[in-house]
């Protein structure tokens, strides 16, 4: 309505004042309700025109959206493991810090587990104890075999010595009985050893490993104890949060809650048409107004387009995809922030806005090489951003009245 109305003040109104004025005609008498497209053709026609191309220009070189949001995250209250609750200790919209406990899953089977964790860990060292005292006894079963074997040895040379000054002294028989005396005894000393290298390996090697996967164990049991205590991941307020002693919880199908980070509003994300892909572009400067700041226009800028389109999106299936899916077009995903730092403080988070984005072609007008036409296109394409400013001005000043009466809450 508003480039209709500036439109007929350069058409319609000069066709007019020239029927009027030179040709002598009067509203009411040659110019009336039946004759009006023919005495004002000329001016109804280049009104049309001219309006059509004005809304033409200030929608695709100054976009407007009012998808705008000042987006916001979400964490799910979620324990690491399933079971029953034990024990709350917070309330519904209660502010809380990171690290504070949420509440508490019970942890019998967890406890039992960290018990017989430890309870084989002591079972461990006791065995250690009792392979150091093995080793002690190893240690003299190897002495008493050696000296057994030495003692052996000392008889089987002194038999064979005499029975080789004296032959026939000693029965031959004898002296075979002493040489397989000594291998005995060998034997024996062979096998001390060998059972004092296996106590060495088993209190070298054996129990550390033991030991090492005990304490893994109660590592792992302990840290099972510890996710039975679920605590808040960050600053924020606790949201839909109905948990009672009792309850069951599941982190695939029953989540506890959602706790909301306390976070100020530095951005929105807005959606403009595809259309104006080419346009948008980063530095862009924009305003916007939003429902909970009513009556208020806040300077912004474009600092970041999103160079991929969400509708067109495709994620690995089991089944073809028809592309008629995606026959409806999405929009253009770009980030504005405000201009001065602190606007956009008491917005809420997740409120809605209005935008508009506008082209500044300053740096074409400044460059010499541009040439007259391109600069007098250049300066009506941002004369016509003031048209867009006007229309969100009175949008912000109408917002409040349609949204509060007219809406019929």
């Amino acid at each position: 309505m508003l480039e209709l109305m500036l439109c007929s003040m350069l058409t319609i109104l000069p066709d007019f004042l020239f029927r009027r004025f030179a040709q002598g005609k009067r509203l009411g008498h040659e110019i009336t309700l039946f004759t009006v497209w023919f005495e004002l053709r000329w001016g109804i026609t280049l009104c049309l025109i001219l309006t059509l191309s004005l809304i033409t220009t200030i929608f695709y070189f100054h976009p407007s959206t009012k998808a705008a949001t000042s987006v916001f995250r979400t964490v799910t209250i979620l324990p690491e493991t399933s079971g029953r609750v034990a024990e709350t200790f917070v309330e519904l919209n209660q502010r809380v810090t990171a690290g504070q406990p949420l509440f508490r899953i019970d942890s019998t089977g967890q406890e039992a587990a960290v018990e017989t964790a430890r309870r084989k860990i002591a079972e461990i060292e006791a065995g250690m104890v009792v392979a150091k005292s093995q080793l002690a006894e190893a240690d003299g079963r190897i002495v008493q075999a050696r000296g057994m074997l030495q003692q052996a040895l000392d008889e089987f040379e002194a038999r064979a010595e005499a029975n080789r000054r004296s032959a026939g002294s000693i029965a031959e028989r004898e002296v075979e009985r002493m040489r397989v005396q000594v291998d005995s005894q060998q034997g024996a000393l062979d096998a001390a050893l060998a059972s004092r290298e296996a106590i060495v390996s088993q209190i070298d090697f054996q129990l550390p490993a033991e030991r090492a996967s005990a304490e893994a164990a109660l590592q792992e049991a302990e840290v099972d104890l510890k996710k039975t205590l679920v605590v808040a991941g960050t600053d924020g307020i606790v949201q839909q949060f109905a948990l009672r002693p009792g309850d069951v919880v599941n982190p695939m199908l029953r989540p506890a809650g959602i706790l909301v980070p306390e976070r100020r509003v530095t951005g929105l994300m807005a959606g403009f048409g595809q259309i104006e892909a080419q346009v948008l572009k980063v530095g862009m400067i924009g305003e916007v107004t939003c429902i909970a700041k009513p009556w208020t226009i806040v300077p912004m800028v474009v600092t970041e387009v999103q160079h991929v389109i969400a509708s067109g999106q495709v994620r690995p299936t089991d089944t073809l995809v028809d592309i008629q899916q995606f026959a409806r077009p999405g929009t253009l995903t770009v980030i504005l922030e405000p201009l001065y730092a602190g606007q956009l403080d008491d917005l809420p988070q997740g409120g809605s806005c209005i935008a508009n984005a506008y082209t500044n072609n300053h740096e074409a007008l400044a460059d010499p090489d541009t040439g007259f036409w391109r600069a007098f296109g250049l300066h009506a394409i941002d004369t016509v951003g003031l048209v867009h400013a006007m229309i969100l001005r009175i949008q912000a000043l109408l917002l409040p009245i349609q949204t509060l009466v007219l809406s019929g809450h």
